[in-house]
């Protein structure tokens, strides 16, 4: 499936260009303010955000605020395309959230490259996540909405790790927030179902464990919901891609002293 874009600008003519540059890869939305963009976001999915600053009703600046402070919209990348290329004004756009700044008249390659490294890079650091033992959950975070967002999710999990039958359906009811909801957010954010990201969540706490090294691999295997050592090994090698043996002994052997 096609990512999709929404383009946001009260010129026609640069919603028509940007619409012909990118429909190619892309598909694509259009909203001539920030209020028109929200109504659009409220019914569709959209995986990358490019908006011009200077609008009627609903500047960008705006835009970009109220999306990067709501939980439903935080993790959405936003390209602020303007032509102001004053120093002030690039700040304001990066201290409200927005994740790349171009100047008008734009390069097409340049603003092409920025939409292709946002989105590539947002895999890349979701599968650093889940195939590193150690490397906290927030690292996923594109905001701080989005911190705090994983960060609550983490702990709910941790909290019921011996529940095998945590679901998405648990989850959103313990936070209070539909089901569908809660499954677009953390795959937007994460790239993962609700399950797959139990699942990684269940074996990092395993990994902590090993790596403090005061209990048993069977012991670890049901502290964390596995029904048996075998189970928690393979599942362990498959995600890290080191047997939970190996990586206990590599911990105890770097808190060696020298």
């Amino acid at each position: 499936m096609l990512p999709t874009i929404l383009i946001v600008d009260d010129n026609e003519d640069i919603l028509e260009f940007l619409g012909r540059m990118l429909n190619i890869k892309y598909i694509i939305l259009k909203a001539k303010n920030g209020s028109e963009a929200l109504t659009i976001l409220d019914k569709k999915i959209v995986q990358l955000i490019i908006s011009d600053i200077m609008m009627p009703l609903m500047n960008g600046f705006e835009l970009c605020k109220i999306l990067k402070t709501n939980l439903e919209y935080s993790h959405i990348p936003i390209i602020l395309l303007t032509a102001k290329n004053d120093i002030q004004t690039k700040i304001q756009g990066l201290e409200l959230g927005a994740d790349a700044y171009i100047e008008k008249p734009f390069s097409k390659e340049h603003l092409q490259a920025q939409i292709v490294s946002l989105l590539n890079n947002r895999n890349i650091i979701s599968e650093y996540f889940a195939s590193s033992p150690l490397v906290h959950i927030k690292s996923m975070a594109h905001s701080k909405a989005d911190e705090i967002f994983l960060e609550t999710l983490q702990d709910i999990i941790k909290r019921n790790l011996e529940n095998t039958d945590l679901d998405v359906e648990q989850l959103a009811k313990i936070m209070n927030m539909s089901r569908i909801t809660l499954y677009r957010k953390i795959k937007a954010v994460s790239i993962f179902t609700p399950i797959e990201l139990i699942n990684i969540t269940r074996l990092k706490r395993g990994a902590e464990l090993l790596a403090e090294g005061n209990h048993k691999i069977f012991e670890v295997s049901y502290m964390i919901g596995f029904s048996s050592q075998s189970n928690f090994s393979r599942n362990f090698q498959k995600q890290f891609n080191i047997t939970p043996s190996e990586y206990m002994n590599s911990k105890q052997f770097t808190s060696l002293p020298l």
